[in-house]
């Protein structure tokens, strides 16, 4: 499965012992819930975790209890000694106050045990110890209570704060003062006249997100629906943050609440009749609202997707098979951080990379009548902060992750190449022991070479690796550094098609941002004002590179200043890759000093830190320096973790360096996967480790046939060091075979090189070429004084 499930809680294992144990001493058996034990269920999930239920006894009595999330312990909070059927309960932080709202039972025969005329009874009980009760509201219509649980160090608070949705489309906030009597006994104060305000009204549509104290609702204004969200604080204060038009249809007639605990009163069996509205957020400042219209057809389902921090919005249209394959169920939409899950139990699983949905071909989609589409709970789920899972119908609460095992078992059985892309950053996207997926991203690469056409597999490993490496560390890397290799992607996936559209950005409310917000309205302010191409690219690197090159071939050289500040740079990037492989290396890389290598490196260090420093104001310029380090020395060494693994899986030996010897098969493959390193990071314009050129040049040597090594030189795939030359010269004899070897790859040296490597040969051939050499110098000084 896709997902991996781990059950934080469960009703029937947690709770359900207990109860029965407690029932046990008191005399009365099991049997206070062994014929009501299907009233047990969740009513709520507060912010801090704890777990509020409700069952009844065989008397037909509503017990409510609490259970802690840390102690993992129960806690009887109350209990009304009347045959209600439970709408809603919120519980304080203190656990001092709880909020109930009740109906009258429908069992047939019951008198009315509400107050005459009202349908819907809300309560405020004061149960630390149990005490006073209050109505709050005896209306003739639902009411959905909540209270707001601050995250302040204050405690206990001497203000609590209660919301109630109601049915009739308003939701107001009550202010519930309380004192301390008799030790630590806890009352309302001014119970008679509890201050209250109105907080919004005519909404169609509500959701609390309980962990950052958040209400989304929606307004209908001439028929368009108006997103708007409210922050509650630690005091009473509340703000309205923002407005934003949605493109959806919702009926004026409607009415629909997100995550305000359960209820039995809603008809699970016929979600696929409503559409379905959710909002998602998560720490990096995304904004995403999750939207999917009633089903009208069996033969396809729509679902669309705002991504308010991105600017622009996709809807999908899933083909849902053969005509009698029929949805029983609702579309589910999951919160799982940096992604967004889209779930249709028996038909597919959309997986939606919610930091980069640009191109399809970053998001999974999985379809077909297998376990890959039937990994979840088939009853309705509520989705909460934190990767959590809530289903209603077991009372299980699950924690939800990408399961890597699965997702690497995908990635080695995938055929087609957007899902090869697709899996490998949902892999990559799972930090938790890193060193281990890529040593089995490496695996799968070695064997799959040359598998994928539409990219090339080492490039994107090497750039979207880098990227999670620092993603981390700030939140808006994702705009400034490369997630991808492929910028563009054509190819249709099979069973879903797609329509993108820009969207109106929010309203902002407010001029002061903080925490969450400050980072959503950076992202909309990315959104209006990018640059167009704000992600770094090498292209600077490439011409500075070029040019000083070219100054040392023609002996110029710039200021030894700025040259020794690049090769420093270089210096801190190798000595913090050294820092993370404490091991001995099997291949014989950093033997020797590369400095055009070195060059590579320094001057990336320096134009990378330059860009960051641009864009990440706010942020001290040695933090900005070291993730500058990390980011490129992170890449040299995914390069070094290739070629290990390479290197031990063909079992090679640092005397490959000879070339007096014949190369063997095993040898022929690292030669291979070196060539495809090559050409991976020459079209980016990434560093390769220092000694890479020359231990690929020994080994082209000992491998290829001269023609084929001279073609490989001459169109620059091989790289003519000097080391390699060095030892070339050395270890070869003066056999006709090596002497014709040895003048080919003498006239292709640069002249600095070339007179040095002359040199060295003791041979008439190279004495000739050193005295044309000296006759060419004489001529062209003659020349100059003339």
């Amino acid at each position: 499965m896709a997902l991996r499930l781990a059950a934080d809680f469960d009703l029937r294992k947690d709770v359900l012992p207990g109860l029965r144990a407690a029932a046990g001493a008191r005399g009365g058996g099991a049997g206070i819930l062994e014929n009501n034990y299907e009233s047990l269920r969740v009513l709520n999930v507060e912010r801090n975790g704890n777990i509020i239920y409700t069952y009844k006894d065989d008397k037909g009595n509503v017990f409510f209890g609490l259970f802690d999330c840390h102690t993992r312990q129960n806690e009887h909070l109350y209990t009304f000694e009347k045959d209600l059927q439970v709408v809603s309960c919120s519980v304080n932080r203190e656990r001092t106050l709880l909020a109930a709202s009740l109906v009258q039972s429908t069992k047939e025969g019951r008198r009315n045990e509400l107050q005459p005329g009202s349908k819907c009874l809300t309560l405020l009980v004061e149960i630390h110890p149990v005490n006073n009760v209050k109505v709050l509201k005896a209306v003739d219509s639902y009411i959905w209570v909540q209270f707001l649980h601050p995250h302040v160090e204050s405690n206990p608070l001497p203000e609590n704060h209660l919301l109630l949705i109601s049915e009739e489309k308003y939701i107001e906030q009550f202010h519930i003062q309380v004192i301390q009597e008799d030790g630590n006994g806890v009352v309302i104060k001014n119970s008679g006249r509890l201050p209250r305000e109105r907080v919004a009204e005519d909404f169609v549509w509500a959701q609390w997100d309980t962990s950052e104290q958040r209400l989304y609702y929606v307004e209908l204004k001439k028929s368009r629906s108006i997103l708007k969200c409210i922050q509650f604080y630690a005091d009473e204060n509340f703000n309205l943050m923002f407005e934003a038009p949605l493109d959806i249809a919702l009926s004026d007639s409607g009415f629909n609440l997100v995550n305000f605990g359960c209820t039995d009163l809603q008809d699970q069996e016929k979600f696929s009749e409503h559409p379905t509205l959710c909002v998602f957020t998560n720490h990096t400042g995304s904004l995403c609202v999750c939207y999917s219209p009633k089903l009208d057809s069996w033969e396809q389902i729509t679902y669309s997707v705002f991504y308010f921090h991105k600017g622009h919005s996709k809807t999908f249209t899933a083909a849902l098979g053969s005509a009698d394959s029929r949805v029983t169920k609702g579309i589910t939409f999951l919160n799982l951080d940096y992604f967004v899950a889209v779930y249709l139990p028996g038909h597919f699983f959309h997986l939606l990379n919610i930091q980069h949905p640009d191109l399809v071909c970053h998001s999974l989609f999985l379809t077909g009548n297998n376990e890959v589409v039937d990994m979840l709970p088939h009853g309705p789920l509520q989705s909460l902060s934190g990767s959590l899972i809530l289903d209603w119908c077991s009372g299980r609460l699950y924690r939800a992750d990408l399961n890597r095992s699965y997702l690497l078992e995908f990635l080695w059985d995938a055929r087609l190449d957007w899902e090869k892309m697709a899996v490998l950053h949902c892999v990559l996207s799972c930090r938790q022991d890193t060193r281990f997926l890529e040593a089995k991203i490496i695996q799968w690469i070695s064997e799959n070479i040359s598998a994928c056409h539409s990219f090339d597999l080492i490039q994107e490993f090497i750039i979207a690796s880098s990227y999670w490496s620092i993603y981390p560390e700030t939140g808006n890397m994702d705009k400034l550094l490369p997630y991808s290799s492929v910028l563009t992607w054509n190819t249709e996936i099979p069973g879903i098609t797609l329509v993108t559209e820009e969207i109106a950005l929010p309203l902002m409310r407010v001029h002061s941002f903080k925490g969450y917000w400050e980072k959503l309205h950076s992202n909309l302010e990315y959104v209006k004002y990018s640059e167009p191409h704000s992600h770094y690219s090498n292209s600077v690197v490439r011409r500075e590179w070029h040019s000083l090159i070219s100054e040392e071939k023609t002996g110029k050289r710039r200021s030894m200043a700025y040259v020794r500040n690049i090769l420093d740079n270089a210096i801190k990037v190798i000595s913090k890759l050294e820092a993370r492989h404490l091991e001995p290396r099997l291949t014989p890389l950093f033997q020797e000093e590369d400095n055009h290598q070195r060059l590579l490196v320094g001057l990336m260090v320096s134009e990378l830190k330059d860009h960051l420093l641009r864009h990440l104001r706010g942020v001290e310029k040695k933090r900005i320096e070291q993730m500058v380090l990390d980011y490129i020395s992170k890449q040299l060494d995914l390069i070094c973790q290739i070629l290990e693994a390479s290197w031990r899986k063909h079992n090679l030996h640092p005397w490959i360096f000879h070339f007096n010897r014949r190369a063997s098969a095993a040898e022929f493959a690292v030669f291979h996967i070196m060539t495809r390193i090559l050409e991976a990071t020459h079209s980016l314009f990434l560093p390769l480790p220092p000694g890479f050129h020359t231990l690929h040049t020994v080994l082209g040597v000992r491998c290829l046939p001269l023609h084929n090594l001279l073609h490989y030189i001459d169109n620059g795939v091989l790289l003519l060091t000097e080391t390699a030359v060095t030892r070339l010269m050395k270890d070869l004899d003066n056999t006709e075979k090596s002497e014709k070897l040895k003048f080919s790859i003498i006239v292709r040296l640069p002249p600095l090189i070339g007179q040095k490597i002359c040199r060295l040969w003791d041979h008439p051939m190279s004495s000739n070429i050193i005295s044309r050499n000296h006759v060419k110098r004489l001529l062209q000084d003659y020349k100059k004084q003339l």
